[in-house]
């Protein structure tokens, strides 16, 4: 099974970590017990129809998911090529810094012909690395707990996967038990380890780690340092000390901006793409998804942009709308079961237009710019879109 390809940038216990677990209870390394389980929001309620025909067939019992404890914000998630083993893992929780460490099963699978990015977790501890939103909600995780899959707001609300549906999986059909936002930028999907096992996802191949005072850039190369050779470290929740937080464009060096052909360079490339269907995960040339056309056409300049929206918003200095230029990016956030999180991105065109690929059923095009929920604009640095990973 294919990993998960991850490139954020800067886009998931105590204060002792307890390091050596036996093997099977490995997967949760916080606070929560290992063997209860973790709960669920209105959009994670079942149906009256399925509860009349689960009391009927008298399904079996599910352990229940242990209550929520503290909250750890995730601040990198890790992906190796093979299982971590307990060594591995003493060698990231010895890192300064680390405060709470988390292992999950991670790779891509198709739901419903869309290429899905999955990981396979213990409710009962994952769930505290979640938004506050996602962790509180006790229906939620024992739906996952039971067999469900949780998706993404921006999957199920753009990618047609809509709330209690059933789609097709690797390994038959799989109920949409709600929406649940992971906080995860190229994670956008949710189910159990028990139904991770029989989706074919990888064992423990990923580990999610909260060290919330410690620098995330420089985490990140003292992990890659400790692990094996082909490992990802993606920035989630960055931390950066106030002497690196961005400058306003002013302040950056010469050069930093993307010049005026690059810029009609962009802007030629997406416009070309006006009437292609919107396909959730489709980088083109002939389909796309919000941040896959900016990816790509801003690729059509030379721009290494990274692939989602968490991280294309970090790829530049925000301006204020008024000041926004075309070929800036403006970003929103539209996701009520997470707030605070980067949902959708589009092209600034000017004159009050953007040019953006919507949802599934609808097709790239330009309209005029909504600014409810407008998030702010970006100016994209090439060089800094570059470095996010």
């Amino acid at each position: 099974m294919p990993f998960i390809v991850v490139a954020l940038v800067a886009v998931l216990t105590a204060d002792v970590l307890l390091l050596v677990h036996p093997p099977q209870e490995r997967a949760g390394l916080s606070e929560a017990p290992r063997d209860v389980r973790p709960e669920q929001t209105l959009l994670a309620q079942q149906q009256p129809q399925e509860q009349a025909q689960q009391s009927q067939q008298s399904p079996p019992a599910v352990t229940p998911v242990a209550p929520l404890r503290k909250l750890h914000k995730p601040n990198l998630f890790v992906l190796t090529r093979k299982p971590f083993t307990d060594e591995l893992l003493r060698k990231v929780a010895a890192l300064p810094g680390v405060r709470a460490l988390e292992l999950a099963d991670a790779a891509s699978i198709v739901l419903d012909d869309k290429r899905v990015q999955t990981l396979g977790v213990d409710p009962s501890t994952f769930r505290a690395y979640t938004p506050k939103v996602t962790a509180s909600s006790d229906a939620l995780w024992q739906n996952v707990a039971a067999g469900d899959v949780a998706v993404s707001f921006v999957l199920g609300n753009d990618g047609g996967l809509t709330l209690h549906r059933r789609v097709q999986g690797p390994a038959g059909q799989l109920r949409i038990g709600a929406y649940a936002t992971t906080g995860f930028g190229a994670v956008d999907a949710v189910v159990s380890k028990d139904v991770g096992r029989r989706l074919g996802l990888p064992h423990d191949n990923a580990l999610i780690v909260s060290a919330p005072k410690a620098a995330s850039d420089d985490l990140r190369a003292a992990i890659l340092r400790v692990l094996p050779k082909g490992t990802q470290v993606a920035l989630v929740n960055p931390v950066i000390p106030p002497e690196r937080q961005q400058v306003t464009p002013r302040e950056w060096p010469a050069g930093s901006f993307m010049t005026g052909e690059q810029l009609t360079a962009a802007l030629r490339a997406a416009v070309s793409k006006l009437g292609r269907p919107y396909v959730w995960g489709a980088e083109g040339p002939e389909t796309f998804d919000c941040s896959g056309l900016v990816q790509w056409a801003y690729a059509q300049a030379g721009v290494r942009m990274p692939r989602v929206t968490h991280q294309q918003w970090l790829t530049g200095p925000q301006v204020p709308y008024a000041q926004a230029q075309p070929g800036d990016l403006l970003f929103w956030r539209n996701d009520p079961t997470n707030p605070a999180y980067i949902s959708h991105v589009a092209i600034y065109w000017g004159e009050g237009k953007m040019l953006h690929a919507p949802r599934t059923g609808d097709v790239v095009k330009i309209v005029p710019v909504t600014t409810r929920n407008l998030a702010g604009v970006v100016r994209v640095s090439p060089v800094q879109a570059a470095k996010v990973r």
